[in-house]
């Protein structure tokens, strides 16, 4: 009985962690209706910070408690708020890409600013006291602290919320900011407010747990795995189901650690227990509409098959002069590129078409290095093939709970499948199922050698670059066919409207199946090509935070352009990896530059995507054949001069850069001496598909010229309407 008292202590003083961190949560959301993913990210920053203080640097414990609660949160929060201003009338998926940004910017922070090889600790508040006993528990003055704040943080809030008119007033922001307006009230002093409070809370969650768990970015960050699970108890708007949630993932997450049998198959399970119990409550827990939802949706652009053959034909030749250029040390890390590019572009159908957010493919791209590891041990070719039907099937089975979900929701149920695959089933030995033995990473890495084709081995850095360029460039193809298909057309459907997609005779169960299936056997080709870009793989190489950056990117990107898997690759492996090898001391900071740009977009500092942006600048280039065939020969120019020596790899990417900067820049000059009313008339044209906002549809093709995506775009119109 005593031992079970003693967890039920753990658990209930864990518990009131949890209560704070999640109280945060909720307050943020209902003012707001923003989902902060960056919400434990602060709260690890601020341990971080609290440790520096008083630790590193030897400050009053009162004194640093001060400058971080009184300073540092809520001038963090007030930086949150002016950040995600903008993002506040978007809609789901640029808030979501904004607090992930933030997460994976902070991370990346943390690991810069303090060594994550270095262990450090934090010394549990009033240490020094001896522990006092109730009903026979051992309770320590930490432990008390910790429910004390849980209590008065409660009432609190609760009178913060229901009894003042700064609470009505951020209660009623996120349902309607101009009615709130037109009351006196201030909108924007609401969001303020309840950005600083979240924070606050968040900081106080971060620094009152530190003491229990190593000062570690990643792991503290993901302690909001349980927060989350809490605060999706109390359905994101009830503080006091939200507490009475807190406290079950508490207490359950306590008594598993106690009473779980020793074994090689359960550890994991006791760390994956706050994702698993975060995806039951998303799936058992009624939710309504999020709160301040806008349909706001970007268009899809559809891709000529000239422009995607010659973007085949370019990712190629990349990966030729790659692989032709650099040495096997520097092609194990820019080789990926390719492999990344075609995680990446496993978004583009399910995100990009299909509306679908998912943040678990580079779990599915694991289980594709995994099979290639396990059934082309010997080169054989047929691997990546099996890889490829084998992480289908489970993103289709991953599809399954995940059908009634949208959203955030969603965002939030992959993320917890990501979580449980990292914890709990990639640190599985081996084990049998009904006669078959099934051996993932087996504790350990695996050897994931390049497949034989036709007597050819793939078997150097240079043959799997090359490989991973073809593989890329046909899956790029093949995206892009089903953009122009039937399907492709059905799936955007889905997304914009999911009535559409029924009027044209859509299964809405199948397509989420078919969309889901399709983008993960697209990760797991990807994955099996990192690890044959590696020679072998490890779990840590296909952990949750390690598939953040490819998500930020790929939205950066453009989620629907079929470009986006060279964009990704090029854009994430190529400049990081040559940051780290240039300037080592700011290695772990390049990893926050993806966050950087993807704040930047939720942000609407870059308007449109990446690749929107390339497109508007190259399409006089793409029609002048002088100037194209110009690019080829500067480009082989400069690949001559670098096989034989007269310049070296900096010189390459300079020639090849400066190429890229003149080569639009020649064109449009061209242009503007040869057809001056063709460049006026390409500045004053309505993008293609979207209708001119001062323009009926009855005068498409009358006032303006008719594009074929116009007939697209009346057919998605009038079947969301129907």
């Amino acid at each position: 009985m005593d031992q079970f008292l003693a967890y039920g202590v753990v658990g209930l003083s864990t518990a009131a962690i949890y209560a704070v961190i999640s109280g945060g949560l909720v307050v943020t959301y209902t003012t707001t209706g923003v989902f902060n993913f960056a919400h434990g990210a602060a709260g690890m920053f601020s341990a971080f910070m609290y440790w520096q203080l008083s630790v590193g640097w030897g400050w009053p414990v009162w004194l640093s408690l001060l400058v971080i609660l009184g300073i540092g949160a809520p001038l963090f929060g007030l930086a949150i708020e002016l950040a995600m201003r903008p993002a506040q009338a978007l809609g789901e998926a640029e808030k979501l890409v904004m607090t992930v940004a933030l997460l994976s910017g902070l991370m990346a922070m943390a690991r810069w600013i303090w060594n994550p090889t270095e262990a450090r600790s934090l010394t549990p508040f009033f240490a020094d006291r001896d522990p006092f006993h109730i009903f026979g528990a051992t309770v320590t003055w930490h432990q008390a602290l910790t429910m004390v704040v849980a209590v008065v943080v409660a009432v609190g809030l609760r009178i913060l919320l229901l009894q003042t008119r700064t609470g009505a007033e951020m209660r009623a922001t996120v349902d309607d900011r101009s009615l709130v307006g037109l009351t006196g009230a201030d909108p924007l002093r609401a969001n303020r407010i309840a950005w600083i409070l979240g924070i606050e809370l968040a900081a106080v969650g971060g620094i009152l747990i530190a003491p229990a768990v190593a000062l570690d970015a990643p792991s503290l960050s993901l302690l909001i795995v349980s927060a989350y699970a809490a605060a999706i108890f109390g359905r994101l708007k009830s503080l006091p189901l939200t507490f009475l949630g807190a406290i079950v993932v508490g207490c359950m997450e306590s008594y598993l650690a106690g009473y779980l049998p020793q074994n090689d198959y359960l550890p994991g399970l006791r760390l994956a227990a706050p994702a698993i119990l975060l995806l039951l409550a998303l799936l058992l827990f009624p939710h309504g509409r999020l709160r301040g939802r806008d349909r706001q949706l970007s268009p899809v652009p559809l891709p000529t098959m000239r422009g995607t053959w010659f973007l085949a034909a370019v990712i190629v030749l990349f990966g030729v002069i790659l692989a032709t250029v650099l040495s096997d040390s520097d092609i194990l890390s820019y080789g990926q590129i390719f492999a990344v590019g075609v995680i990446a572009l496993s978004y583009v159908p399910l995100a990009g078409f299909a509306g679908q957010i998912s943040l678990c493919q580079i779990s599915l791209a694991a289980i594709g290095a995994i099979v290639c590891a396990r059934f082309g041990d010997d080169g054989q070719w047929w691997a990546i093939i099996v890889a490829a039907i084998v992480a289908g099937v489970v993103g289709a089975v991953i599809a399954i709970p995940a059908l009634r979900l949208s959203g955030v929701y969603l965002a939030l149920g992959t993320a917890a499948i990501a979580v449980i695959f990292d914890r709990w089933i990639f640190t599985l030995p081996s084990f049998e199922i009904a006669g078959l033995r099934i051996s993932l990473f087996d504790q350990g890495s695996i050897e994931v050698p390049g497949p034989s084709l036709f007597g050819f081995a793939v078997d150097t850095p240079e043959r799997v670059t090359v490989f991973g360029a073809v593989v890329l460039a046909l899956m790029t193809v093949g995206v892009a066919l089903l953009r122009r298909g039937r399907l492709g057309r059905r799936l955007i459907a889905l997304r914009d409207s999911e009535a559409a997609f029924a009027t044209l005779g859509g299964n809405l169960l199948a397509g989420k199946l078919l969309v889901f299936g399709l983008s993960s056997a697209i990760a797991g080709v990807g994955g099996g090509l990192y690890g044959m870009s590696l020679q072998s793989a490890t779990p840590d190489q296909f952990n949750f935070i390690s598939g953040l950056p490819i998500f930020l990117v790929v939205v950066l990107a453009g989620l629907g352009s079929v470009g986006a898997g060279l964009f990704v690759g090029a854009g994430l492996s190529g400049p990081l990896h040559a940051i780290g090898a240039l300037w080592p001391a700011i290695k772990e900071m390049s990893q926050a530059l993806p966050a950087i740009g993807a704040v930047a977009f939720g942000a609407k500092a870059v308007q449109e995507g990446g690749i929107a942006e390339l497109r508007k600048r190259w399409n006089s280039a793409f029609d002048d054949d002088v100037v194209m065939g110009g690019l080829v020969v500067w480009t082989l120019i400069a690949w001559v001069l670098r096989l034989t020596d007269v310049v070296n790899g900096y010189v390459l990417v300079l020639l090849l850069v400066l190429a890229a900067v003149l080569v639009p820049v020649v064109a449009n000059w061209r242009l503007r001496r040869s057809n001056p009313a063709a460049v006026q008339q390409e500045s004053s044209d309505v993008q293609a598909g979207e209708p001119d906002s001062d323009m009926p549809v009855e005068w498409w093709g009358i006032a303006r010229d008719w594009a074929p995506e116009d007939e697209e775009a009346l057919d998605r119109a009038i079947a969301a309407r129907s």
